[in-house]
């Protein structure tokens, strides 16, 4: 390379990003990296199965919005238990930084949706259409008959994956029988429709025409994802000093000091994203890891070994031994986060019941002194009845001696699936009050069922004594 190159040709030279001006048709070949992407693909197969599962009677997966509740087979999470929600996207979110510090962007290369239906798209656009030579020829080729059979039946299919998706993930958020008969009957309500159309066009768009384009400029995940990486991060690497210098085959025969690689570009022609892991890391690398199978079958060819292109760290390739995860500080510290969030989701599934309760003191005032000499205080008690019957309730508190219980001299009944709001005043004598602020336990219990009880800890404030 010339002394005189700017550092713009030089990256220019190096690395491609293609802005878009050029559609990339990727070759696609058998391998374990492929057979790896399918498997991980079929775990989308729950999404698809997912809504049509039925539990106790109604639909195992739901989202209730109206009700204001999730069905999740047989717990039922309410918007109280939003919290374990936070949890889950932190334990999700620290776990994709994780798995990124450990093996880069596997999640984009294997499980990542827009991925995955880039994937289902070509794969029918292979079907109808030929190899990448065949694509570009008929592209390029004038209007027949032939060419809109073709280009209409590609069209039809990705606009019918795209309505099966949306429909799907719809039936997540009303009852999957009703909404489909809605669509067939076009009764189905506006937000059902409008879901469907969505869904429709980004995935016609996304996954039909902008694919990699996607993941350059859309992503975010792939703009902040370097910053992840370091040294010991295993990702796709192509071994410069066992493939250089490259060279073509003659005559079937390696030239005396020509490098491992024969300069097939078959590592570039299966790449989805359309770079060279050769000229090597790059943006557009997603760690799918088929450059590998592509390299692998050349070497198993003209018998040489494999791996010329792997998964390998930076450290790695310099000679230096990989550390064990436990000695990685990032690795360890998101471990420990991970390990918290989940222990949190853990105990807030466990400790789900059937009956809850939250407590609002009054402010203004804070307590009342009645004519007899009496303190009072006044609360606010909302009861969440989240089991699958109507709850038969008694109310108690446990504080101070001769404490006194106003406005739950009665049983007290909550509906299914409802929440019930309850005044409730707490007196106690003045010349009982020996302190300013009384600590105060209320309890419920379901007079049916003894071990449906729920407890709220509070305090009682009065006058300084």
């Amino acid at each position: 390379m010339s002394n005189n190159e700017s550092g713009e040709e030089i990256q220019e030279h190096y690395w491609h990003v293609n802005p878009g001006d050029e559609k990339i048709h990727a070759v696609r070949m058998k391998g374990r990296f492929r057979n790896y992407k399918w498997m991980t693909a079929a775990l989308y197969l729950f999404f698809f199965f997912g809504p049509y599962l039925r539990w106790d009677g109604r639909q195992a997966v739901l989202f209730d919005i109206p009700a204001r509740k999730f069905h999740i087979f047989s717990l039922t999470i309410w918007p109280q238990d939003v919290w374990m929600l936070s949890l889950l996207l932190l334990f999700l979110a620290l776990l994709l930084f994780a798995t990124t510090a450990v093996a880069g962007r596997v999640f984009c290369g294997y499980f990542c949706f827009q991925t995955v239906w880039t994937d289902i798209f070509t794969l029918i656009e292979t079907w109808l259409e030929g190899s990448p030579a065949k694509r570009q020829k008929l592209d390029k080729a004038p209007l027949s008959l032939h060419k809109i059979a073709i280009k209409l039946t590609k069209h039809f299919l990705w606009i019918a994956v795209g309505v099966l998706t949306g429909i799907t993930f719809a039936a997540y958020f009303a009852d999957a029988f009703w909404l489909w008969k809605g669509f067939l009957t076009l009764s189905a309500p506006a937000a059902a429709w409008w879901t469907l159309l969505f869904f429709v066009l980004c995935s016609y768009l996304f996954a039909g025409f902008l694919r990699e384009q996607v993941c350059f400029w859309l992503c975010p995940y792939a703009r902040i994802q370097g910053v992840m990486y370091d040294s010991d991060t295993i990702l796709p690497t192509y071994d410069e000093k066992r493939g250089e210098p490259r060279a073509r085959l003659h005559k079937g025969r390696q030239a005396e000091g020509q490098g491992d690689c024969i300069d097939c570009n078959l590592c570039h022609a299966v790449c989805p994203t359309g770079i060279d892991i050769r000229n090597g890391q790059q943006e557009g690398c997603i760690t799918c890891g088929l450059c590998i199978d592509a390299c692998d079958s050349v070497m198993l060819k003209i018998s040489r070994p494999f791996g010329l292109i792997r998964y390998a760290s930076m450290d790695e390739m310099e000679g230096r031994a990989l550390p064990p995860l436990f000695k990685r500080p990032r690795v360890v510290i998101y471990s420990l986060i991970l390990l918290l969030a989940l222990s949190g989701i853990i105990y807030g599934f466990m400790n789900l019941g059937g009956l809850s309760i939250n407590l609002l003191h009054e402010r203004q005032p804070i307590f009342v002194k009645l004519s007899d000499g009496s303190i009072q205080n006044k609360y606010i008690m909302k009861i969440v009845n989240t089991s699958d019957h109507e709850l038969n309730l008694k109310i108690e508190v446990e504080g101070g001696d001769e404490m006194i219980l106003v406005g739950a001299e009665d049983r007290v009944k909550v509906p299914l699936s409802r929440v019930k709001g309850i005044p409730l005043f707490l007196r106690i004598k003045r010349d009982k009050l020996d302190r300013e602020i009384l600590p105060v336990k209320f309890k419920v219990s379901d007079l049916d069922d003894e071990t449906m009880t729920s407890e709220y800890e509070s305090m009682f404030m009065g006058p300084k004594p």
